[in-house]
């Protein structure tokens, strides 16, 4: 692994290194405590809204950038400097919202509007299902964005609201909620160049929360102005990678084999089910059960980027999303997610995880040897994908696919192998560099492949092949640190409980640093809490005890910005602009450092 070495060598004074802030400190989040200073704020930011560049989303250094300089300007104390935020963002995508009809638009509201002890509505998998009864400020700011044509959706969270982005079911989102959930949710939206715009709760917390009515009213107001939406946004592109796999689509650009006699998914126990079918049918039915498609996503905009076929430009509706890729490109970019989807389906075997998209996996339901057929099939169809595009893409490029492919299943392997036998080793010492040596190894590949099989579908990668390359391996790591980290919250909606690399015995960064900054009866402790009959939940409060005396999550986080800033570093020596700003973007959302509460 020496070739991985100098890109992840940290010193110990970077492991101890104050941690750049992920969010804003709380001191930071104070609301404007009267109507006068919020409706001064508001027209402050317009002002300064009018001074960003429109023909990108801002950056969020941009917005506070901005918000800093109006507190100044209103000689206002930071306190004030998340709302401020707030303000500039809203005012810098009005005019991209009032470009939205108004049956595009989704308004958002929160649940803690209402007062739970009264309220007679349920809750399903969408959201709060309001009755309309009045016993609280939602049933009128619903009533009124309906009669505008608004979608509404009553809940707390992006997964529900990216859903019906994705979909292309809405193009702009206004939205109620408290600065806490506007960082978390309207940072990564308005990167994404979703036109958000929101007005903060007057109150944090999660009950009996108030809002301004009139700002709210203001809000779902914003007159319909049609014309041309001068903001680049990566929705289209995202939207183009999460339709690959709807089945209409799906089997139009991976034809199943037998689709003569394809199978419903809940018939292939049945009797009557041809069991040559039925490999296909799994397989073909685990590509569409869920997932970011984060790896699609990135080989559709770097080809994009590099080949200025405009679609980060293009309307982002439903009907024009794919228009400018070719479907060649989509059936590379749908590869690399079946090559992804087959890792899933063999860790899954080699970890025994009970869950995958909140569903049992499959080597639960059919048996380890099923499951791991299927990841063979995954595998085998990723090829046969690329392999089809011989009509439209030349042997060379092929050719150098294919071996980029294989080169990254290869290192995949060795990874996951270091992995497991460090599991089932008896000796559970592990240093932080090698630690993320695996990280290198495991999920960096797989970032690789997709960003130089975009690059490569767009031209020749000679001089773009070690940085981009380099660029993988710095968000590999940081990505794998962040799921260290985010394991520790635990994620309810796919059923995985928390500490659950720590119950299972994979190594993790985590672990490492532990080990590396304890004591020897502190790291003997820990060694017989994982060898030992703890119980479970014994097991992980002790651990976090342990960790939080090692000071394991700070530094942790310490580790996950020196790599997302080396990332960065990285991207910013390329020298194509729309791919740069792809790289910077790419490092923000899939190191999506903000939602990180560990421990």
């Amino acid at each position: 692994m020496a070739n991985v070495e100098p890109h992840l060598q940290t010193t110990a004074s970077e492991l101890q290194a104050s941690v750049s802030p992920m969010s804003e400190p709380e001191q930071r989040k104070c609301v404007p405590e009267s109507f006068a200073l919020r409706e001064q704020i508001a027209e402050a930011a317009k002002r300064w809204a009018e001074g960003l560049p429109k023909s990108h989303p801002p950056t969020q250094r941009e917005i506070r950038s901005s918000a800093e300089r109006l507190l100044d300007e209103l000689q206002r104390t930071d306190a004030y400097l998340g709302w401020a935020m707030v303000a500039v963002a809203s005012a810098f995508w009005r005019d991209q919202v009032a470009a939205i009809p108004y049956d595009r638009r989704l308004l958002l509201l929160p649940r803690c509007l209402r007062d739970e002890q009264q309220c007679p509505a349920e809750c399903d998998e969408l959201g709060l299902l309001c009755r309309d009864c009045g016993a609280c400020p939602l049933s009128e700011f619903r009533a009124e964005a309906r009669r505008y044509g608004y979608q509404v959706l009553i809940a707390e969270g992006s997964p529900a609201v990216i859903k019906l982005i994705l979909a292309g079911k809405a193009d702009a989102i206004v939205g109620v909620a408290c600065l806490d959930s506007l960082e978390k949710m309207f940072d990564k939206l308005v990167r994404s160049g979703i036109p958000a715009m929101a007005v903060p709760l007057l109150r944090n917390g999660c009950r009996r929360t108030t809002v301004d009515a009139s700002a709210v009213h203001r809000l779902i107001a914003v007159p319909y102005r049609p014309g041309r939406q001068h903001t680049a946004s990566y929705l289209p592109l995202t939207r183009c990678a999460a339709r690959l796999f709807e089945p209409e689509q799906l089997y139009r650009v991976a034809p199943p084999l037998r689709k003569d006699r394809w199978p419903a998914a809940t018939d292939l126990v049945a009797e009557t089910v041809d069991p040559i079918a039925c490999t296909e049918s799994l397989a073909y039915d685990y590509l569409i059960a869920g997932g970011k498609y984060s790896r699609p996503f990135i080989t559709l905009a770097v080809y994009d980027a590099l080949n200025g076929s405009g679609a980060v430009s293009a309307s982002g509706s439903a009907e024009s999303d794919s228009a400018t890729i070719p479907e060649a490109v989509q059936a590379v970019a749908l590869a690399t997610e079946a090559f992804h989807k087959a890792s899933l389906v063999h860790d899954d075997v080699e970890d025994d995880d009970a869950f995958r998209y909140g569903k049992p996996a499959l080597h639960r339901r059919f048996g380890a040897a099923t499951a791991i057929n299927v990841g063979d099939y995954l595998i085998g169809l990723g090829y046969r994908l690329v392999a089809a595009q011989h009509g439209r893409l030349t042997s060379d490029v092929i050719a150098d696919l294919i071996a980029q492919f294989a080169m990254a299943h290869t290192r995949l392997c060795e990874g996951q192998g270091a992995e497991l036998i460090w599991r089932d080793g008896q000796n559970k010492a592990i240093q932080p560099l090698d630690a993320l040596k695996i990280y290198a190894l495991k999920t960096a590949p797989a970032f690789e492949a997709a960003l130089l099989a975009g690059a490569r579908l767009a031209g020749p990668v000679d001089a773009m092949r070690e940085p981009l390359a380099r660029y993988a391996r710095q968000l590999g790591v940081a990505y794998q640190i962040v799921n260290d980290l985010a394991d520790w919250t635990g994620d309810t909606a796919n059923k995985v409980d928390r500490a659950t690399d720590l119950l299972t015995g994979r190594p993790t960064i985590l672990w490492a640093l532990a080990l590396e900054r304890l004591p020897e009866t502190g790291r003997r402790e820990l060694q017989s809490i994982v060898t030992g009959s703890f119980r479970q939940a014994d097991a992980v409060t002790r651990v976090s005890e342990l960790y939080h005396d090692a000071q394991v999550f700070e530094r942790a986080r310490a580790l996950l910005e020196k790599h997302h800033a080396r990332a960065i570093e990285t991207a910013a020596q390329l020298p194509h602009p729309a791919l740069r700003r792809l790289l910077h973007f790419l490092a923000d959302a899939i190191v999506d450092r903000k939602r990180l509460v560990a421990g």
